[in-house]
């Protein structure tokens, strides 16, 4: 089983782009994205820290519905 990696936010953010993820907003040091779907609308913040936690970027994969391997494959293209 893959551990998730430990990344710079920039990398976290351009992979989630590429899923369908719009940065919305900054404050501070967040960063607002949301992505939305027919049904619904949903929304996530991100740390702007280099590097992001792995529990944190985990937390973020959850929210966003992705697997590690499916993530993994955003940040390869």
């Amino acid at each position: 089983m893959t551990r998730v990696p430990s990344l710079d936010f920039r990398a976290v953010i351009k992979a989630l782009r590429r899923d369908g993820w719009v940065v919305v907003r900054q404050k501070g040091s967040h960063i607002r994205i949301q992505k939305t779907t027919s049904e619904k609308t949903f929304k996530i913040t991100i740390p702007a820290h280099n590097p992001i936690k792995r529990s944190t970027l985990s937390h973020i994969l959850k929210q966003a519905n992705l697997s590690l391997d499916q993530f993994l494959n955003l940040l390869n293209q």
